[in-house]
């Protein structure tokens, strides 16, 4: 399979804590440390440990994060196409406390890859089984849309709605504001639909409720879940699985990178 993912990439910084501390509290992480993650990368990472191999379209920062970036990603087997910004690589900071929640706090502005300013071989995913949309502008989108199955995130709707085009899946999180959708809000509408609500499962439209996976181990950390049950979608529904089975798959991404220290460590292999 040829499988790709549109999306941006951060520079984390993780720290583990005993509980979230409240206003005017002082933490001290028993455990600290940094990778490239963001959702692009994250979800790159696991399509590879799913299909054997990943391209990343993204931008990177102008600085040694950016550079650490694309040097870490490319280790871990994604086929990165980047631009080089004119910013420096956006970071974020993320707290896990000690029943593996996370919370993050993002620095600067995304880095979206565009498809109208040129630098990235978008031609390359007319040959794509599948691809999972993170971020991008519309051109890139559209651009997407020629690979044979198209996923999205619910996160990026405004350009969703602005790029028109018709999607294999969408998926979003109930949990999470940003990412709440409802009927009406793409046209054309998505040929399915997909809300995750964690251990409660989730809502397929078509096909009603779904189960969460069982977690094949101790919770460790939840950052990268939604990435890689999207990532496991898009790989699924690229190898012609039905739609139940897309989705039971993508539910084992998101239960086994639960039992792993960072977004990696616990993701999935077939």
């Amino acid at each position: 399979m040829r499988v790709a993912v549109v999306g941006h990439v951060e520079w984390v910084e993780f720290a583990r804590v005993e509980r979230m501390p409240a206003a005017g509290d002082i933490a001290h992480a028993t455990d600290v440390w940094a990778e490239a993650a963001g959702g692009g990368a994250v979800a790159a990472v696991q399509l590879v440990r799913l299909a054997g191999e990943a391209t990343l379209f993204t931008v990177l920062g102008n600085d040694e994060l950016g550079r650490r970036a694309r040097k870490q990603l490319t280790a871990q087997g994604v086929t990165v196409r980047a631009v080089v910004a004119k910013e420096p690589q956006r970071r974020a900071f993320t707290l896990v406390d000690g029943s593996g929640e996370r919370t993050i706090v993002v620095l600067g502005p995304k880095l979206r890859p565009s498809g109208e300013e040129g630098g990235l071989p978008w031609e390359e995913l007319r040959d794509a089984d599948a691809v999972f949309f993170v971020s991008g502008d519309v051109a890139a989108l559209r651009a997407a849309r020629r690979a044979r199955v198209l996923v999205a995130t619910s996160r990026e709707l405004p350009t969703l709605r602005d790029g028109g085009v018709e999607l294999d899946a969408l998926v979003g999180s109930a949990g999470d504001e940003t990412e709440r959708f409802g009927p009406g809000d793409l046209e054309p509408p998505p040929r399915l639909s997909i809300t995750t609500s964690g251990g409660l499962g989730g809502w397929m439209n078509p096909g009603g409720p779904f189960r969460a996976a069982p977690i094949p181990g101790p919770v460790e950390d939840a950052y990268g879940c939604g990435d890689c049950f999207a990532a496991g979608l898009t790989f699924a529904l690229g190898d012609g699985r039905s739609p139940a089975e897309a989705v039971e798959l993508a539910a084992r991404c998101g239960a086994a990178v639960l039992t792993g220290r960072g977004p990696y460590e616990g993701q999935l292999r077939l």
